[in-house]
């Protein structure tokens, strides 16, 4: 019996992921619930994180990478005085500490946390080592050794210092590790520490409020849950929009440069549209576009 292949249905929806799941699960429950024939996600969230996990489905998924590089919103509390295997609440201790910062060491701290930082990710995290995860060689009792990565953080500020914690909110882009800023805080600050809860809030244009349950994901899939998804250029609203000429729409949706209205800078990525709808992302050429991700709707 030949399987079933699902439903070619395109768009976004936004799910409030709980803790105590992976990000994939996340998708391969969508995608069983609305039937779809492609799925995937803009950034994964650790199982025992929270808050907005962006679902793209059939021609949605090729504007992932737009959404991956957007900036992302997370709040997030650590624990001061342990650091532990994976960085979070869920890892061993490694090393205590009997000292714990002051409201105003943190805010002295964080400064050296914002802009362009390098920052080494968690031994336990998905970077590939010599063609495994890191993760994997963790759990195997190796010490993976993690070369430091750029990172931009837009700013990261303290919301509230309590009796061995701190809560913090972070904006950074692309590939950031909430958990390396919380055990490298906790090293600068000399208390050590690690992450005891985080949620992202939003994610590009994407925001937590607007999210669905992930319980409601099982309880309403169908229609009620269909009528959730955004459409795919709701992931794209960084981008300038122009729009195609009837002969620029032919040949862009044949993958070739096609005469456009409005402008950009040379080189700028953009999307284009049409009555039909989102044809492409792609480059500006002065007049026309060359398409990188052509949309088949």
């Amino acid at each position: 019996m030949a399987r079933k292949k699902g439903r070619d249905i395109t768009g976004w929806l936004i799910v409030d992921k709980p803790a105590g799941i992976t990000s994939t699960s996340v998708v391969n429950k969508v995608r069983w619930a609305l039937d779809a024939k492609k799925a995937g996600h803009a950034g994964t969230l650790d199982p025992d994180a929270t808050g907005v996990l962006a679902v793209a489905l059939g021609e949605a998924t090729k504007t992932v990478s737009i959404l991956t590089d957007a900036l992302k919103c997370y709040d997030f509390t650590v624990n001061w005085g342990a650091e532990t295997t994976t960085d979070d609440a869920s890892g061993e201790v490694l090393r205590r500490s009997d000292m714990r910062p002051t409201g105003a060491q943190i805010e002295a701290a964080l400064p050296g946390f914002t802009g362009e930082i390098m920052q080494v990710p968690p031994a336990f995290s998905a970077v590939k080592v010599d063609g495994e995860r890191a993760y994997d060689l963790a759990r195997e009792g190796e010490a993976p050794e993690l070369a430091a990565r750029p990172l931009w953080v837009e700013s990261l500020t303290l919301l509230e210092a309590g009796a061995g914690t701190g809560r913090l909110e972070m904006v950074c882009g692309k590939g950031g590790y909430v958990r390396s800023i919380a055990r490298d805080l906790g090293r600068e600050l000399g208390c050590l520490g690690h992450v005891a809860d985080l949620r992202r809030t939003w994610s590009g244009p994407f925001d937590v409020e607007d999210g669905v349950a992930f319980d409601r994901v099982d309880r309403d899939a169908g229609d009620w849950l269909e009528a959730q998804l955004l459409p795919l250029q709701a992931a794209l609203t960084d981008l300038p929009m122009l729009r195609a000429t009837p002969e620029g729409a032919t040949r862009i949706r044949n993958g070739n440069p096609g005469e456009v209205t409005g402008g950009a800078e040379w080189g700028e990525l953009v999307w284009v549209t049409d009555a039909t709808g989102p044809l492409c992302i792609g480059r500006y050429q002065g007049g026309t576009v060359q398409p990188e991700r052509v949309f088949n709707l």
